[in-house]
């Protein structure tokens, strides 16, 4: 597969992996095109066999280093009173779980957020992330089980505290 397949195929796959990362839009669209740039520098010089987890591996190398130079805190947004239900506002109201969760999965640690992300986000497969993140299968598992409990306890916590305030 030649880069351009690789890109029609591959680039709304690697803007949500990435915005799900950076959680901005221009950032997610820049590093997207860091990360084709890197795969059409080496591309060439390498046999890849699963193209979409190299490129993925490659957009998670251009995350980390944008996130080394910009050295930045993320500040969660918090969610506004309870609406209406309507099918526009549904939608927000969808949007806004959403970036709840976001929020939720980057307060994990490192590894268990990116491992998270990666599978449950994404639905790579085990071994797919693994080979992303270079680490051990079985490392891997018990980071994701870790990081799915612990999201699981951020959620459930913020419904009692939900109920309580309603």
């Amino acid at each position: 597969m030649d880069l351009d397949e690789a890109y029609q195929a591959y680039v709304n796959d690697l803007y949500r992996y990435l915005f799900s990362l950076s959680k901005e839009h221009y950032t997610a669209e820049d590093l997207v095109q860091e990360a084709f740039y890197r795969a059409y520098l080496h591309l060439e010089n390498e046999e890849i066999l699963n193209i979409k987890a190299w490129l993925f591996k490659v957009a998670y190398r251009v995350f980390i280093d944008y996130s080394r130079k910009q050295k930045r805190v993320v500040v969660s947004e918090k969610v506004g009173e309870e609406l209406q239900i309507t099918s526009p506002e549904k939608k927000i109201l969808e949007k806004e779980s959403f970036r709840l969760l976001l929020d939720d999965i980057h307060t994990l640690k490192e590894q268990e957020r990116d491992i998270v992300l990666l599978c449950d986000l994404h639905k790579m497969s085990y071994q797919e992330a693994a080979d992303i993140l270079e680490m051990n299968l079985n490392t891997l598992k018990s980071h994701l089980l870790r990081g799915r409990r612990k999201i699981i306890a951020i959620v459930q916590e913020r419904r009692k505290r939900d109920d309580r305030e309603s």
